[in-house]
């Protein structure tokens, strides 16, 4: 297309006698990087070939509907007749007329800003610019200002429509090609967003086998964990006792740049104000009473690692100032040492406390807290996440068994259901307690069942209705409105004590009952005390 408006041009140049002819205009035009430079050069090389006062190339913009300027954010819209670019676009002719009566006839304030400059008897000329390659592709619109002399019969100008045609398909490539490149950068980024989901994703997944549970808000927390163990950021855990906050933090530094390194742990509240800082910061040869040796401590064990402060809530205040130099510095001295040293590492704090309550009583510093929640993760309590119950149940089967040494055992939909309907202020922790209390009442080759779970397991009215021993006298309940049910419910409640006190052995239940063994099996299937 090129070679095609440079054949036309260098045609015109023996017989026009158009100033635009003899210019050397093809390699200025040609060698624009971009269609905004493209359109810089060409508006120079008519105001120096044409001697105008001033030429500007306006392009239309992607839903053409307005036209834009190079370098300004005013804007000229198609429809608005206020301003001679709508007249052209609508109409597809050039447009001629003086600066003066452009000023009175045209009111447009962005249009009256660029020719305010300009003497009223100079003459504006307003052309038409597309593409003419099978379908007509609209580029845009070409201002010119002069003499009258300099703009007189340019619409006839042979080397005046050799000039355009070249503008118009270099314009037009050059646009194509940005466009090309703008949608193969598109893609290229929409595919390293899909695959940095795809991966996040992944990893998440893989911490399921980690962070058990499928509900919303342990999926919501693998997904944050996943994100956090990208940056260096000091995470603080927060959340209830018994939540899994330090499984958290071994996740995050086994998903960090800093998996190769130590992990190191210690619990805030487990040990001695006066040992604390010894275990932290280290310290040297008879820093004090019994420091026979030099000792390293965690801060410096964890260097190149990751280093989890357990309950940090109890950390003593005049410790925390030497802990947030270090945080913000790197650096810290040992006990009784006379040198600096220096740690890289990452800092995960967990507390189940109210730091902000510890704030303003001031217990905790202020600025500690904010340097340890550069990326805070608060951990849901089991009452938020009881569809992960079961799940968990298993889990720590599987690990009681293990352990112990033990075949494998399931649990029985009772059981579950009983499990489910429990408080848990301890959350997982107290669960997993729960699991291994049932699982040791349980006898070998037999499943966990309701009667084994410590606590309370009636209600008031089955408590009262039936008595431990087997001679018992009933205390019968005066709002009975269904007798059937009643009667189910002082069954199952003699039943499951008796399974309870013989150790789950059914041949002794049933006989301290008086029934048959076959009996018994199939009111323990009907009362759903051994459902599998």
């Amino acid at each position: 297309m090129t070679l095609q408006a440079l054949d036309v041009l260098a045609a015109k140049k023996a017989c026009s006698p158009s100033p635009l002819a003899a210019m050397p205009i093809a390699l200025t035009l040609v060698e624009s990087n971009s269609s905004e430079a493209l359109r810089k050069r060409a508006a120079q090389v008519l105001c120096k070939g044409l001697g105008l006062d001033c030429t500007e190339c306006l392009y239309l913009e992607g839903s053409g509907r307005w036209l834009g300027r190079d370098g300004d954010t005013a804007q000229f819209d198609c429809s608005d007749f206020s301003h001679p670019y709508a007249h052209v676009v609508r109409t597809g002719k050039a447009l001629t007329l003086s600066v003066g009566d452009a000023r009175t006839r045209l009111d447009h304030p962005g249009f009256q800003a660029q020719v305010a400059h300009l003497g009223a008897k100079k003459r504006l000329q307003v052309r038409p610019l597309r593409a003419k390659d099978g379908e007509q592709e609209w580029l845009g619109a070409l201002l010119m200002v002069g003499d009258e002399d300099a703009l007189k019969d340019l619409n006839a100008d042979p080397g005046m429509a050799a000039f355009e045609g070249l503008l118009c398909r270099l314009w037009a490539s050059l646009t194509r090609e940005q466009g090309e490149r703008h949608r193969s950068r598109a893609l290229r980024d929409s595919l390293v967003k899909l695959n940095d989901g795809a991966r996040r994703q992944a990893l998440a997944d893989q911490l399921a086998q980690e962070l058990l549970g499928h509900s919303s808000a342990m999926q919501a927390l693998r997904r944050q964990v996943v994100r956090a163990a990208e940056t260096n950021l000091a995470v603080l855990l927060q959340g209830e006792t018994g939540t899994g906050k330090d499984r958290v933090a071994r996740a995050l530094h086994q998903l960090s740049g800093r998996a190769k390194g130590p992990f190191m742990a210690i619990n805030c509240a487990a040990i001695p104000e006066t040992l604390l800082e010894s275990e932290l910061f280290g310290h040297a040869k008879g820093a004090f009473s019994g420091a026979n040796q030099a000792q390293e401590g965690l801060i410096s064990q964890a260097d190149g690692g990751t280093l989890f402060l357990d309950e940090i809530g109890d950390m003593p205040l005049a410790l925390q100032a030497k802990l947030l130099r270090v945080l913000e510095s790197g650096r810290y001295r040992p006990l009784g040492a006379s040198d600096e040293r220096c740690a890289d590492l990452r800092l995960v704090a967990a507390t189940h406390q109210p730091l902000r309550e510890h704030i303003r009583a001031q217990h905790f510093r202020a600025d500690l807290y904010y340097r340890l929640g550069q990326f805070p993760l608060t951990l849901p309590p089991l009452a938020e996440r009881r569809d992960d119950i079961a799940l968990l149940a298993q889990s720590f089967i599987a690990d009681f068994c293990a352990r112990e040494e033990r075949d494998d055992m399931g649990i029985t939909p009772a059981a579950l259901r009983l499990l489910k309907q429990r408080d848990y202020p301890g959350n997982v922790r107290e669960l997993k307690n729960l699991i291994d209390y049932a699982c040791a009442m349980t006898p070998q080759g037999a499943d966990i069942d309701a009667y084994v779970i410590p606590g309370e397991q009636e209600s008031e009215a089955q408590t009262a209705a039936v008595s431990t021993e087997a001679n018992a006298t009933f205390s019968v309940p005066n709002d009975i409105d269904d007798l059937r049910q009643a009667l189910r419910d002082v069954e199952t409640a003699i039943i499951r004590q008796r399974l309870m006190h013989f150790g789950g052995n059914r041949a002794q239940v049933a006989a301290s009952l008086g029934l048959p063994k076959r009996t018994l099996a199939h009111k323990c299937q009907l009362l759903e005390l051994d459902t599998k």
